[in-house]
């Protein structure tokens, strides 16, 4: 499997919820995670994020992406992902009830590969943003 077949596999799984037992196997047992957002603080596995996305679509649970572009850097080992992502609140478990809200928000997947996998992946995303068309922030 090539990284950019691996980078797909993991972002597919990912993005629809599937959690960390359909993610595991396209990461290193240790991938580490990094996001410069307040709702991803303290979020600092791959393994801890993928639950986290799992959980997102039950208060979401149209959530779905619209993948924008997908690049592989052979030399340095990463793979991009730019979509965006597209949902309605209308389920349970979010901050505060169902708001009805919509949201379609802009992120990236920069994931870096060790040995085949993906070791590290930085999410870049404007929580703030998201958050408020959801009615949460």
């Amino acid at each position: 499997m090539t990284m950019t077949d691996t980078a797909h596999a993991f972002f597919e799984a990912c993005e629809t919820g599937q959690g960390w037992d359909a993610c595991a196997a396209h990461c290193t047992a240790d991938a580490s995670f990094s996001c410069q957002s307040g709702a991803l603080a303290d979020t600092h596995t791959l393994a801890a994020y993928a639950e986290w996305m799992k959980g997102l679509l039950t208060p979401v649970p149209d959530g779905r992406y619209e993948l924008k572009g997908f690049a592989t850097d052979e030399d340095r080992g990463v793979v991009l992902a730019f979509a965006v992502f597209h949902g309605t609140q209308t389920g349970p478990g979010g901050p505060v009830p169902a708001t009805g809200a919509t949201v379609a928000s802009d992120y990236v997947y920069a994931m870096e590969f060790a040995g085949g996998k993906i070791a590290h992946m930085t999410k870049i995303w404007n929580d703030g943003h998201a958050l408020a068309q959801l009615g949460w922030a």
